[in-house]
């Protein structure tokens, strides 16, 4: 079968022919009809040698569709040809966090070796995919798994930072989106489905703040060197209640904790190539401004997000590309030239 694989340290992916894997006991053979490109695949693909710690060849991808295809000895909770996506932060599934559905933060994961796909694991970029359990597959019924993919990773990595907020997003409040593009068009969505806040997205091209209004940000801010200041003015010189830095670089994390107001809460989701920290302590940042990083999140929140796309709450904006185009994907993704989230279609 065809994959798409990080095969060289410093290298570009490549597109490779391999065994069609076999689900072993337990486990679940997927033929992915859908598979996202992610900043975060570029954040690994640029890691120095002492610091990449993923394993040579890595298949790509952690957003992954499919249709069941195969059951492994023993392996039931789900049927063939279901159609599914994959919940990628695998966890041990019985530590006290993967009790509450909350894998993402498993406590033995390391300790046991368990990668997520695309990062550790052979991931979704492939026209096959082994998932280790039917309890990492949310079924989508009729759901488009082109429009639904990214949902796995750009749409539960915001609901999860949304979600811990939303006490502080009452009627009047303001959230600041910083980064339009694959997590941060549906973190807009997201705000606007869920809270009354005002949501201001900041984005560096006219392009990607056409994107923000038109999935419903009510007002875009130009992201240079004036941004803060700008965020500030439209603010009447109030703070916001909620920032969401996508980006995750020193300059936009300034801007976030230079525009975050009194009791706010500052959310850090990208991750930059670059070593990038927020300044916090006093003088430095508004009186009990919380500054937190999650990572990705709960199996639970994953299963509300595709309830709330059955319901129509989403617009993804994606691009899609056929498996012999992943690198170019990958490429236009590193220049910052995709308008939403690319997606790869094994079928294409």
């Amino acid at each position: 079968m065809r994959a798409v694989q990080y095969r060289t340290i410093g290298a570009a992916p490549e597109v490779v022919d391999i065994d069609k894997p076999t689900p072993g006991p337990g486990q679940v053979l997927l033929e992915v009809t859908a598979a996202g490109i992610c900043h975060s695949d570029d954040f690994v693909m640029n890691l120095p040698a002492d610091q990449y710690t993923y394993g040579l060849p890595l298949t790509l991808g952690h957003e992954g569709a499919g249709r069941v295809a195969e059951l492994g000895p023993g392996t039931t909770g789900i049927d063939i040809c279901t159609d599914v996506v994959v919940y990628g932060p695998w966890g041990c599934g019985t530590c006290h966090a993967c009790a509450q559905g909350k894998e993402n933060y498993c406590s033995r994961a390391a300790e046991l070796g368990i990668n997520p796909p695309g990062l550790g694991a052979p991931g979704a970029l492939a026209e096959f995919m082994i998932v280790d359990s039917p309890r990492h597959l949310v079924p989508i019924g009729d759901l488009d798994p082109v429009a639904t993919v990214p949902l796995t990773d750009a749409g539960l990595t915001p609901y999860h930072a949304i979600k811990r907020s939303l006490p502080k997003l009452r009627a009047g409040s303001t959230a600041v989106v910083i980064g339009t593009g694959g997590l941060g068009h549906l973190a807009i969505q997201i705000l606007r489905a869920l809270s009354p806040a005002r949501v201001l997205a900041l984005d560096v091209t006219e392009e990607k703040l056409a994107l923000a209004t038109a999935v419903g940000a009510h007002d875009v801010v130009l992201s240079d060197a004036d941004a803060a200041a700008n965020v500030r003015k439209a603010l009447g010189g109030r703070g916001a209640d909620l920032v969401l830095d996508f980006v995750g670089a020193q300059p936009t994390i300034d801007t976030a904790m230079a525009v975050a107001g009194v009791e706010s809460d500052v959310t850090i989701v990208g991750i930059s190539s670059k070593p990038a920290a927020a300044q916090v302590g006093f003088f430095r940042q508004a009186y009990e401004a919380s500054v937190t990083v999650p990572y990705w999140g709960s199996r639970g929140e994953l299963i509300e997000l595709i309830d709330l796309a059955h319901q129509g709450v989403f617009d993804v904006h994606t691009e899609t590309f056929a498996m012999a185009e992943a690198p170019t994907a990958y490429e236009r993704l590193a220049a910052g030239t995709l308008a939403g989230r690319a997606v790869v279609v094994p079928s294409l």
